[in-house]
């Protein structure tokens, strides 16, 4: 424990007006006057404290809470004189036996002498016992230390009451002795493990003990009309609040602009539930009345006003519900634009590149009705996407042709191993007459290149040569002529290549791909040697190179781990759409002189380790069909329509597909409307297939695709039941498929039974167990953690050199492959909050300090504590994008903690905040920790960053990158912060344990909110609150199941509600 400086004491002297000492002479060490120094053991460090003082925590001169400020280190000193007996206690400690509690005071005054009462609790300050009565310095005008021995076990309060003796000793004594320091010394309470933490968090849960099944019928559909408890309010919750919460926010002072006296407890019709919701949140979560109040809230009292609110906003949540319903009418997404498309046409293009960005919503939310409407212009735009679409998914008979390149690696190097030869022949006979000439030379153009080098092998011989590759080489001898027909691939491979480290193989596609299609390569390769535990990937780029100053290329797809070994290769595999490469704008150009026309692929390297990659064989062939005609034109034009070009078969072709695009049955006039449209068409000379395609263009750009509509209007005393088993089945495949509705759920609909729970969940069941589901967990986990700020990440590569792209590419997906893990094995949510195990690849384990991982794949590693991480708070890209890319960001990390997992945002800043002045040299003299302290005393900032800061310094052991870190500079980081109610977090173990032994319910809230919102597509209001918290109850009673959740949101009354 820091110790008081001379200088401090020097004016502690001239506060009290006292000379008794000299300042030399008051060290706290042990010395004539303190025979035991200040203890570096104490157990008070750090708990808060109540006095009846009015004492600022950490203040010169005044109780402090054991971290003492700037001046004083961290003593707990306090002289006043105009309270009889002062009373100091402090709560919350963890000890498990109290050993001896040491009290050290200065009585400077001859007449003022120590003398004070000690009593102790082991039930959170129920009762206390007396544990001392009078313990009295033994003698006046000295440093003093008083001992009082003990032997108590489980003590959570201490309470000092301290008296001026005067009256015994002195009669005209009114001074107390100045107290320096309060020490407890014994056996603390180790901090919780975290299963412990969550163990006693589900115990402290409220929605646990309150849990409600989810009931199919609304509970107000009884008729009766419920009334305000505003007795209950009158005798039992008002004055409670009046006694703990008046003095700050009632007539005479309202902190934060509000007062708890004029809000109006009639919830059901006034006008201030958002403030009452305000008022739940602060008693419940412990936050107010604040430890240093003068009047303590009880817990009784607490628990009675916790309990009236939540059962008043319970009420008036579902009458708000039963009068005015919802409604959900908006526009897809892109990425629901995109991916409805891709199902319907069974193409994996992305049609929504050309579209503009969505706009979030207050949640996070892009899918959210407030956001997603549309222009006149937005609809011509859809219809030119609708067609380019459907144009490509449908071929016509010429279209089947196909272009195939069969590459040997021995084809490939003929030419290299010609020119060498070609070299060594005139080498031969230009020195044929100096044979110590011709060796030299002969040695010089050896068949070895260097081993860094890409090269050909010839595995009999094991003679090398190198790779290469021009720009000229098109159509030369240096490539490989495409072919009409599949190549058959060879049994043997005599030459192969080596790709070492980082080093790449080019292979000339010429001027012959087609602008369109799926292009298909496969590449036989295998990796050098099993020693290594980390497997080599393999890259494939895709580009051009039209002159020495003008290429381009482009990384297709997820890099290949190659498993393999050469004595049993394998083929590795990339399908891409060539309408959405970079293409070379001068291919198919006729007589063209200059510029190179043609298109390469080039395989590459990009292991962790130098470990060298064969490639034995590639195999490209575009467009690729796996059937003919492909399934995408099938899609479109039925086999039992094939070779018909009649109005009848047009008129079902048109109808089959309305009913896919627009989730539902189709009128007749409906139908009819689009028939006549097509004829109109075929009348204009339009083509028979054409005219399909311009029909269904509309059909594409219609509302009724582009739009969800759910209409929200309710007839009086109905209730607000979606009726439409489609409406429900595009809303489910919306939620979980981020798409249209399958034949299955189409079918399930038709019969009318997707309105019973059990189908519902049952078909949430198969729908998360389809690939499609992939969709879900991206972009739900993106929009929920916010991370849309990773994408635009940049990272000072001064400060983190090591910092590269493959790094980026793990943290950016390790927040979805926790969610996916979380959801496959139904794991509890509280996973998100700390877990003991991590999803994360050779590069990210590097990073967080973690061996024993290989390969690029994120898989399921098990943590031990000293790894540091565990659920969310510290995945490093969730950190990183909460940085500004060179240092951490405290106040950034503690926004996101509470907007995002807690769903307790800060309040925007007022305006004209004065920011941090960084130029001031006194000011760059702080650590961070000080400079927010500093800006947290401006009155215009504190009562946010109050709430904020505490939150983020937690967050400080993480760098911009995420990276672990205890120093900063050469100073140790302080992660410690004391949030709004004096509870301390300490670094992230901290905030880790006190969210899962405090806020679990609030998570728990904060997450089913979250998701259905998401689920619904619209946010949420106080009328969706009753439903919320049931929801979160039951998800609370049935374990905390990520997948429990997600059942639970679709057999809700609010999913299954307009």
């Amino acid at each position: 424990m820091k110790y008081l400086w001379v200088k401090c004491m020097l004016l502690f002297f001239c506060f009290l007006g006292m000379s008794g000492l000299f300042a030399g002479e008051f060290r706290l060490e042990v010395d004539q006057h303190f025979k035991t120094s200040i203890s570096n053991d104490d157990l008070l460090t750090g708990y808060p404290f109540l006095s009846n003082l009015n004492l600022q925590a950490g203040d010169f001169l005044k109780l402090t809470d054991g971290k003492g400020s700037k001046t004083d280190g961290s003593l707990r000193t306090f002289a006043r004189d105009d309270i009889k007996d002062w009373v100091v206690t402090f709560s919350r400690l963890k000890i498990i036996r109290l050993e001896e509690v040491r009290v050290f005071s200065w009585n400077g005054d001859q007449r003022a002498q120590q003398d004070y009462d000690l009593a102790y609790s082991t039930d959170a300050g129920k009762t206390f016992l007396p544990l001392a009565k009078e313990v009295r310095a033994s003698q006046n005008g000295a440093c003093n230390l008083t001992r009082v021995p003990c032997q108590v076990d489980g003590v959570t309060d201490l309470r000092f009451t301290f008296r001026n003796p005067g009256e015994k000793n002195n009669s005209k004594n009114s001074l107390h002795s100045s107290i320096l320091e309060i020490d407890a010394i014994g056996i603390p309470l180790l901090p919780l493990t975290f299963a412990e933490a969550r163990k006693a968090g589900r115990e402290n849960s409220v929605l646990l003990e309150k849990s409600e099944s989810i009931k199919d019928q609304d509970s107000l559909s009884n008729g009766i009309s419920p009334k305000p408890k505003l007795t209950e309010f009158a005798t039992e919750i008002e004055p409670a609040l009046r006694e703990t919460c008046l003095q700050c926010h009632g007539p005479k002072k309202q902190k934060g602009k509000f007062r708890i006296d004029t809000l109006d407890p009639d919830l059901l019709h006034g006008e201030d539930v958002a403030w009452w919701l305000e008022v739940q949140d602060v008693i419940s979560n412990g936050e107010m009345p604040p430890d240093d109040a003068d009047q303590e809230l009880g817990d009784e009292d607490r628990t009675r006003i916790v309990d009236w609110l939540a059962s008043e906003i319970l009420t008036a949540s579902q009458v708000k519900r039963s009068e005015s319903g919802h409604s959900t009418f908006r526009r897809m997404t892109r990425y629901e634009y995109s991916y409805a498309l891709q199902d319907l046409l069974a193409l994996p293009n992305d049609f929504a590149a050309d579209l503009p960005p969505e706009t979030t919503s207050e949640d996070g939310f892009k899918n959210s009705s407030e956001m997603l409407q549309m222009t006149a212009m937005q609809f011509e735009q859809y219809r030119e996407i609708a067609h380019k679409a459907l144009s490509l998914a449908t071929v016509k008979k010429g279209d089947q042709k196909s272009v195939y390149f069969g590459v040997s690696m021995e084809d490939l190097s003929q030419q290299n191993w010609y020119n060498h030869e070609q070299k060594l022949g005139k080498i031969r006979k230009a020195h044929k007459d100096n044979p110590a000439e011709l060796k030299k030379q002969l040695d010089r153009f050896s068949l070895q290149p260097s081993p860094a080098h890409a090269h050909f092998l010839n595995i009999q011989d094991g003679l090398r040569i190198r790779s290469q590759w021009q720009r000229g080489s098109w159509r030369s001898k240096y490539s490989i002529a495409p072919t009409e027909v599949m190549a058959v691939i060879p049994q043997d491979f005599p030459i192969v290549a080596i790709l070492p480290f980082k080093k790449s193989l080019t292979v000339d596609l010429w001027d012959v791909l087609p602008d369109t299609g799926i292009m298909k390569v496969r590449a036989l390769a295998a990796r050098s040697s099993t020693e290594n535990k980390s497997p080599p990937t393999l890259s494939l780029l895709f580009g051009h190179q039209v002159s020495n100053n003008s290429f381009a290329s482009e990384t297709i797809g997820s890099d290949q781990e190659i498993l393999s070994v050469l004595g049993n290769p394998q083929f590795y595999e990339w399908n891409f759409p060539l309408s959405e490469v970079i293409r070379n704008p001068f291919r198919n150009v006729e007589d063209l002189k200059g510029p190179n026309p043609a298109e390469f692929i080039r395989f590459q390297n990009t292991s962790s380790s130098k470990e060298d990659i064969t490639l034995l064989y590639v195999e490209v062939v575009a467009p690729f069909y796996e059937q003919w005609p492909p399934d995408s034109h099938r899609k479109v034009f039925p086999t039992h329509t094939e070779n018909s070009e009649t109005v009848t078969d047009a008129r079902k072709i048109i109808s089959k597909f309305m009913e896919k695009a627009w989730r539902r049955p189709v009128t007749t006039q409906e139908m009819e409307r689009k028939v006549a449209l097509f004829s109109k068409f075929r009348k204009a000379g339009i083509e028979y297939q054409e005219s399909i395609i311009e029909t269904l263009s509309t059909v594409l750009s219609s509302p009724h695709f582009l739009y969800f509509v759910r209409s929200g209007n309710q007839q009086e005393g109905k209730s607000n039941d979606i009726q439409n088993d489609f409406q429900i089945a595009s809303r489910l495949s919306a939620f979980l498929w981020a798409s249209l509705p399958d034949q299955e759920l189409f079918d399930l609909a038709s019969k009318g039974e997707l309105t019973n729970s059990k189908t519902l969940v049952a078909q949430a069941k198969r729908m998360l167990a389809d690939p499609k589901a992939e969709r879900f967990m991206v972009h739900f986990v993106s929009q929920w953690l916010g991370m849309d700020l990773l994408e635009y990440l940049e990272v000072d590569k001064k400060s983190y050199p090591k910092f590269d792209s493959s790094l980026k590419e793990a943290i950016s997906k390790e927040p979805v492959a926790f969610f996916r893990e979380v959801l496959r094995t139904n794991g509890s949510v509280l996973d998100f909050l700390h877990s003991d195990y991590a999803m994360i690849n050779e590069r990210l384990a590097k990073h967080y300090g973690i061996s024993g991982v290989y390969g690029t794949k994120l898989r399921k590693v098990s943590l031990e504590p000293s790894d540091k991480r565990g659920g969310v708070l510290s995945q490093a890209g969730l950190l990183a994008m909460n940085s500004d890319g060179k240092d951490s960001h405290p106040l950034k990390r503690g926004i996101w903690l509470l907007e995002h997992l807690l769903n307790d945002p800060p309040p925007p800043p007022p305006p004209a905040v004065p920011e941090i002045d960084l130029a001031d040299p006194e000011i760059l003299k702080l650590s961070l920790k000080e400079r927010m302290e500093d800006h947290r005393n401006d009155p215009a900032c504190r009562s946010c960053h109050a709430k904020i800061d505490p939150w983020g310094i937690a967050f400080e052991n993480f760098d911009a990158t995420g990276a672990w870190r205890s120093e900063v500079g050469k100073e140790p980081v302080d992660a410690s912060s004391l949030l709004y109610n004096k509870q301390e977090l300490n670094g992230m173990d901290g905030l880790k344990r006190f969210l899962l032994e405090n806020r679990q319910d609030q998570f728990a809230r904060s997450l089913s909110h979250k998701m259905t919102s998401y689920a619904l597509g619209r946010p949420l209001t106080f009328g969706d609150r009753a439903q919320i918290n049931q929801i979160a109850s039951e998800l609370r009673r049935t374990g905390d199941g990520l997948a429990d959740l997600v059942f639970l949101i679709v057999k809700s009354n609010l999913f299954r509600q307009i």
